[in-house]
């Protein structure tokens, strides 16, 4: 039996817009794949084969990881990696791959936090489970209160400048802390290339001035730290200031804002097999649901590619970070991209039901650290 070759779509480097990461060089597709769900050791090889063959076929060109992503933690990376091997290798020079450390990895003192030997030490490990030299950007994954500022940002510069990655970020970094970092990471030599927080029509802490966190109204002593009226910049605000890309995720709000809770809640999905909290699907937001649904199809989109297209509608992001399950889910939602831009009068009927409904599951690693 001859093996399966993979080849990709001859036109795959002109399928999907890109744009530029913050103030470099580095452009990313407008909307990227990551591997937090379905790509764990509970779902089929040949399913993840095929999301990614024809996520890489329609443009996709960045790969979002993450050390603890699976399950079990590690799995994803393994399975990417078996994926590359098998199908990307040849690409390798057209892909961005990314990964990150921060979050609870494993039983022990140092597998968790901003510690310089965790980040590195992870950082080391994510590349074996790949089968990669380098990964093009590592990440701090959530900030840490226990490890000083200037320790994290060392580690990082410390893992590009050894050549384990190209470029350094941060996530769920409020605007203070992301303003502090930046300053520490370009002192150090290796400037800060993205931010990825979490974003959607649900989850608007962003845009909000001081973004809503502990750091409301701080003083960072940075001389640039308030805008005309006096207010703390939001992180988009900040993100564009350090000339910082902003990958934001979660734009479908974990699924919220698909149209597969118009009904209710089904069976097999996050919410019905309990790996998100009930209360996210309150009467009121059911109600925004639907309203927004209604929306999207006056636009002639589904649901989630009006909530992808929306999140894009902002300049300072780089790129929406999405999830899929299948090929067909994938497809359907790639379809946002270079969609048309919204009118004032759809921006307004969806500010209306787009307001914050209490599900930012990040909220206290942004808040942990107090500026």
């Amino acid at each position: 039996m001859y093996p399966d070759v993979y080849s990709a779509s001859p036109d795959h480097h002109d399928a999907m817009p890109h744009r530029r990461a913050g103030t470099s060089g580095l452009k990313l597709p407008e909307v990227s794949l990551g591997l937090w769900h379905n790509f764990g050791d509970d779902r089929p090889f040949d399913g993840m084969r095929a999301i990614v063959r024809r996520a890489f076929d329609r443009g996709v060109t960045h790969f979002d990881l993450a050390n603890n992503y699976g399950p079990p933690p590690g799995s994803a990376e393994e399975n990417f990696g078996r994926l590359l091997a098998k199908d990307l290798a040849t690409y390798r020079d057209e892909i961005t791959v990314t990964s990150k450390a921060g979050w609870w990895m494993q039983e022990g003192p140092h597998g968790f936090g901003g510690s310089r030997k965790y980040l590195v030490a992870s950082c080391d490990a994510s590349l074996k489970r790949m089968g990669l030299d380098y990964v093009d950007v590592f990440y701090h994954h959530r900030p840490d209160p226990d490890t000083p500022l200037e320790e994290t940002m060392a580690a990082l510069d410390f893992i590009v400048r050894s050549g384990r990655a190209l470029y350094a970020g941060i996530s769920s970094y409020s605007p203070a802390t992301t303003r502090r970092a930046q300053a520490i990471a370009r002192e150090l030599g290796t400037p800060l290339l993205l931010h990825q927080p979490s974003y959607s029509m649900f989850n608007r802490w962003i845009e909000q001035p001081g973004s809503g966190g502990a750091d409301a109204g701080a003083d960072t002593g940075s001389g640039n730290d308030t805008d005309t009226r006096g207010a703390s910049p939001s992180l988009l605000e900040t993100a564009a200031d350090e000339g910082m890309g902003v990958i934001a995720f979660s734009a479908l709000a974990q699924g919220l804002l698909t149209d597969r809770y118009l009904g209710g809640i089904p069976e097999h999905s996050r919410l019905g097999d309990g790996k998100m909290d009930r209360s996210f699907l309150g009467d009121e937001t059911l109600a925004a649901i639907r309203a927004l649904n209604g929306i999207a199809e006056d636009r002639g989109q589904t649901l989630a590619q009006m909530a992808i297209s929306w999140v894009l509608r902002r300049p300072e992001v780089t790129s929406a970070l999405i999830g899929a399950s299948s090929v067909a889910q994938l497809d359907a939602n790639l379809d946002a991209a270079g969609a048309a831009p919204f009118s004032d009068e759809e921006l307004t009927a969806i500010d209306e039901w787009a307001v914050d409904r209490g599900i930012n599951q990040w909220a206290g690693a942004t808040e942990s650290v107090k500026d």
